[in-house]
């Protein structure tokens, strides 16, 4: 997947934390044979490459990612939408070259881009891209969905407190013995986190959640005196440039990551519309203006 993966746990004894995150990596080898779109051979780089074909049975697990996925198109207008991989493709370049993909590279690319084009059938449980060349990119939501999946593995093997983390996306169990949850450092400035350490302003307390933050502190690149964020707007080709970070908690992994996408691009009311509609979800917003603190944008919380 491209990331480092982190897991905390504790256990009766050391063999049954071993052997727990044993399991948990192999997981998460398994995974990346599905999800990724660096592998040729991936699960999912097979179904790209019948593009423009008849429908293609896939895995329980790639479906469910694909399903939730059109999910969050669809309720956020397009603002998500993971068959923008040949955009991202052209801003991977672009970080690379400190060149910015041309009009006419855009144009071409988003001419295979629009989440309508992609077509799931729940009782076949197949997926069907309507036009060759389109391309499909998990890397907005596929982290925290592994994540999931990881705490599954543990719970299996009798572990109920656990920390996996993976590209900055977090899911976390029980509390630690002796405490009152996890302590999650916020990677964004604002106002009213939740249960904050009166130690430290800046880290929570969390349990049985997920956490996800996005924003352009580490990937990104600067062109022409422009900061050009990794994150990209699927509606108009364009990587943002409004220096936002956003912080998401929802109940699972694969709700937290996927929304931290959408929020970053869409507006302070179209986002907390989208946020009602996942029961639980609570958002956070700010904004760094290049300053040396961002400035707190407020607490986006749904009741």
């Amino acid at each position: 997947m491209g990331v480092d993966v982190r897991i905390v746990v504790y256990a009766q004894n050391r063999n049954q934390a071993e052997r727990a995150c044993a399991a948990v990596f192999e997981k998460f080898a398994e995974l990346d044979t599905i999800m990724s779109d660096y592998r040729d051979n991936s699960e999912l780089m097979q179904l790209c490459a019948k593009a423009g074909g008849p429908p293609v049975p896939v895995s329980e697990e790639l479906f469910r990612v694909l399903a939730r996925s059109q999910e969050l198109a669809q309720r956020s207008d397009g603002a998500f939408d993971i068959t923008c991989s040949p955009i991202v493709r052209l801003w991977r370049t672009a970080r690379k070259t400190h060149v910015l993909p041309t009009d006419l590279e855009l144009a071409n690319a988003r001419a295979v881009v629009g989440w309508k084009n992609l077509v799931l059938d729940p009782d076949a449980r197949t997926a069907q891209l309507l036009l060759p060349g389109m391309l499909l990119d998990l890397g907005g939501i596929g982290k925290g969905y592994a994540n999931d999946l990881a705490q599954a593995v543990l719970r299996r093997h009798g572990i109920r407190c656990a920390l996996v983390e993976s590209g900055g996306d977090i899911v976390v169990t029980d509390s630690p013995p002796g405490t009152q949850g996890w302590r999650i450092q916020a990677q964004i400035h604002t106002d009213n986190l939740p249960k904050v350490d009166p130690s430290d302003g800046k880290t929570m307390l969390l349990a049985n959640c997920a956490i996800s933050t996005s924003g352009d502190t580490e990937q990104f690149v600067e062109i022409g005196g422009k900061r050009f964020s990794h994150i990209i707007d699927p509606r108009t080709g364009q990587a943002l440039t409004n220096r936002i970070g956003v912080m998401v908690i929802a109940r699972d992994g694969l709700t937290s990551d996927g929304l931290t996408k959408p929020i970053s691009i869409l507006g302070v009311e179209r986002t907390r519309k989208l946020v009602k509609t996942y029961a639980g979800a609570r958002i956070w917003v700010g904004h760094d203006s290049g300053d040396e603190k961002p400035t707190p944008r407020g607490d986006l919380r749904t009741p």
